[in-house]
């Protein structure tokens, strides 16, 4: 397989090429972290970029280092997000004409975002229902119509776009950095990084970070070979990728300390703490990387760690179910279905004698059926111990009021959150 890799050559070029367009993001050292980890924590802050995150830097190289026969052709990108936007932007920026396929289900938010940056020169079309249908879709029209398709991630210009984060990260840390915490989707960043890192300091070690229910990198790894996840949480939506790209694979494979697979509920309760404690506002891919800083299973005391916050584009209709998957990870939200018999009192007797002080109902469905002793009603209980929880186990056993707990039946559990 004949593979063109990313080059220290092609990075600064790219750094060049970016020099007018692209932000130099702050590398901010976090005390809250640095206390946590015992190590001193920087923060990339790629979400203060020009369309805060760093997908800008990668489009943008790898349209500008287009001929002008290949821009006249036309261009394309498949994105229902950051790679979108940069995409648009570059396209505005060099006034070339391209279009963006998004899936029929993204939100009003990330279409109007895209049509700000491109204006005029950007077409959007609607298709498929998951960004997977939707890039074959892309790719498709892309070779019936001889157009370039530029990909968000598995591209050698594209790549040294991304790398030019870790040119600036050392000239903003002279002293280098022992770790460097990257996140995962489809793996262009992290081999940008690395790109870098093993030419200028190759004594730090890049550590990868991946959602719980999409470690697409991580499986790969481990079977020697790019797999296709069958099932994926989308959650996190920047960084769930059914499949890495050849050329990040090829690039990490020998080059990664370890890789981190974090809990979605653990990265909802990252963006919680952000913004309450940092007035940070993140989006979920942007807090893999900090999320994972107390899963490293060796120790940081003393070390330097840079970890890359890639992205703020969180939309603030999702807060409700990010605060949601961050209670039920810290065990604090339970939700059951209660046989309550049907007499007048029975609910009264559940507050009163079941829940303790500190218990708070936040979700309640009940229908009086007719001819029978006892109707079910779903019931979802916020705690403010996670050790309360076997109190009210025991609470509603001692009074004989049956039920099921949901947390644990996948199937029926998703209809609630």
């Amino acid at each position: 397989m004949n593979i063109q890799f990313p080059s220290l050559e092609g990075v600064k070029l790219a750094e060049f090429q970016l020099q007018e367009v692209c932000k130099t993001t702050p590398l901010e050292p976090n005390k809250r972290l640095s206390e946590m980890t015992g190590a001193l924590v920087f923060l990339k802050r790629e979400d203060l970029q020009q369309i805060r995150s760093f997908k800008i830097r990668g489009a943008y190289n790898k349209i500008a280092s287009l001929s002008e026969a290949a821009r006249e052709k036309g261009i394309v990108c498949a994105s229902a997000g950051n790679h979108a936007q940069g995409f648009a932007f570059a396209c505005n920026q060099l006034k070339i004409h391209g279009r963006v396929y998004m899936p029929a289900t993204t939100p009003q938010q990330k279409k109007a975002q895209v049509k700000r940056f491109g204006g005029n020169f950007v077409e959007t079309i609607l298709t498929g229902d998951t960004y997977d249908e939707c890039q074959q879709v892309a790719q498709k029209i892309t070779q019936k119509e001889s157009k370039i398709f530029i990909h968000p991630f598995d591209d050698k210009e594209v790549i040294e776009g991304q790398a030019t984060i870790a040119i600036e990260m050392l000239a903003q840390q002279k002293e280098g950095f022992d770790y460097v915490v990257v996140p995962i989707g489809g793996g262009g960043l992290i081999s940008g990084i690395i790109t870098v890192f093993k030419a200028l300091s190759p004594h730090t070690k890049i550590i990868g970070v991946e959602p719980q229910g999409a470690q697409s990198m991580k499986q790969a790894l481990e079977k020697g070979k790019r797999i296709r996840l069958q099932e994926m949480d989308r959650f996190v939506d920047g960084a769930a990728v059914r499949q890495v790209g050849a050329l990040p694979f090829e690039i990490c494979k020998n080059n990664l300390e370890t890789i981190i697979s974090v809990p979605e509920g653990k990265i909802c309760q990252t963006i919680l703490d952000l913004y309450n404690k940092e007035g940070i506002v993140v989006e979920p891919a942007g807090a893999l990387g900090i999320a994972a800083l107390d899963l490293i299973d060796f120790d940081l005391k003393g070390k330097k760690v840079g970890v890359l916050l890639c992205g703020g584009n969180n939309d603030i209709l999702r807060m409700p179910e990010i605060k949601e998957r961050a209670l039920l990870y810290a065990n604090l939200k339970h939700y059951f279905i209660v046989d309550f018999p049907q007499r007048a009192g029975a609910l009264k007797q559940f507050v009163n004698e079941i829940l303790g002080p500190n218990d708070d109902i936040t979700h309640f469905e009940f229908s009086k059926k007719s001819n029978r002793g006892v109707a079910p009603a779903v019931v979802g209980i916020e705690l403010k111990s996670k050790e309360d929880l076997q109190v009210l186990v025991d609470q509603m056993k001692n009074h004989n009021f049956n039920f099921d707990y949901l947390n644990e039946k996948e199937n029926l559990f998703q209809f609630l959150i």
